[in-house]
């Protein structure tokens, strides 16, 4: 039986190679022609938060510096809503050009683990690009409160299960979930009380409504200052301008921190020449002189940290979150 030709053999197997050797080399030649390109017009940054907040704050310090860097023009956009969720899912949907990036922060890392519907996954829905900030959270209470000191209140917690209760801006924010891991610490109970935010939380303590807060520093200093209100911990060791003379809970209690982080994430697949070069100019922006001091006026603390660490950093994150919501029984129902 006679077999159909193939273009195995003599001119058209060499020409069929000829295409297959073009094909890969554009194939090869994609990425660095596209991110050599990058950035061709204006990038968004999507921001899970509104107009005025802090990582709002935070988006609106980076972006004009990132446009004068990459020489086009960075825009703050914000999708509110689901804690950051509705932000989170338009970036993992977006193209992976470099164009579309998201200020994203610890929330996202906790959604997973309260919400297992969630659309998507966002250690793998994104790929690291920078990690930039740090928004320092502070245990405050009325200026009567018994404890005055991380070591007496520690001691206060342990001695007299129940008595108290906290506020929080929410269930599974880090606000209420460094406040779980300290009970699990100390092995104390206190009562959580979600509120809607700290413009509601800091009134009621300094009115005694409420014994206990967990607000943002940018939300207590001011009125710590005045003398309103105690500013009593620090949930993360380092140090914030213009509040160093408020200790950290870690003085009480060695190693603990528990801190919102702010991260710049781009969609997965989005190539690595174009996070590199994004990940270099955040570097730039950040070692700025002034950086800082700005960044402290909205109780921030710059917290730089490459693609490729960030990338080793956020799993481990997450599963340390996850922990203290199993170990605690946490749960947004």
């Amino acid at each position: 039986m006679n077999q159909p030709p193939t273009p195995s053999t003599g001119p058209q197997r060499r020409a069929l190679m000829t295409g297959l050797l073009a094909a890969l080399a554009t194939a090869g030649l994609a990425g660095p022609a596209q991110a050599q390109a990058w950035p061709a017009r204006p990038i968004r940054l999507v921001v899970g938060y509104s107009a005025g907040g802090g990582v709002d704050a935070m988006a609106r310090l980076l972006a004009p510096r990132l446009s004068e860097l990459l020489g086009q023009q960075v825009v703050v956009e914000n999708r509110t809503g689901a804690a950051g969720l509705i932000a989170g899912d338009t970036v993992a949907r977006a193209a992976p050009d470099g164009y579309t990036l998201m200020l994203g922060d610890s929330s996202l890392l906790i959604a997973q683990h309260l919400q297992p519907r969630m659309s998507f996954d966002p250690l793998k829905a994104f790929t690291p690009v920078a990690s930039v900030f740090t928004l320092p959270l502070i245990i405050v209470t009325s200026n009567d409160f018994p404890a005055k000191t991380p070591a007496e209140f520690v001691k206060l917690l342990k001695e007299q299960p129940g008595r108290y209760s906290f506020a929080t801006s929410g269930v599974g924010t880090v606000h209420h979930l460094g406040f779980e891991m300290l009970k699990g610490q100390t092995r104390s109970f206190v009562v959580h009380i979600p509120y809607r935010g700290a413009a509601q939380i800091v009134p009621d303590v300094m009115s005694g409504q409420v014994p206990i807060g967990v607000v943002s520093a940018a939300s207590a200093i001011a009125q710590a200052r005045a003398g309103k209100l105690r500013a009593l911990a620090l949930m993360n060791p380092v140090k914030l301008a213009g509040a160093e003379d408020v200790p950290a809970l870690s003085d009480a209690l060695p190693g603990f921190s528990a801190v919102p982080r702010l991260y710049v994430l781009a969609p997965t697949g989005t190539p690595a020449p174009i996070v590199e070069r994004l990940s270099d100019a955040i570097r730039q922006v950040m070692a700025a002189p002034d950086i800082a001091q700005v960044a402290a006026q909205q109780g921030a603390v710059p917290a730089y940290l490459a693609a490729g660490p960030m990338a080793a950093e956020l799993p481990r994150e997450s599963a340390a979150w996850g922990k203290v919501i199993r170990e605690q029984k946490i749960s947004n129902q």
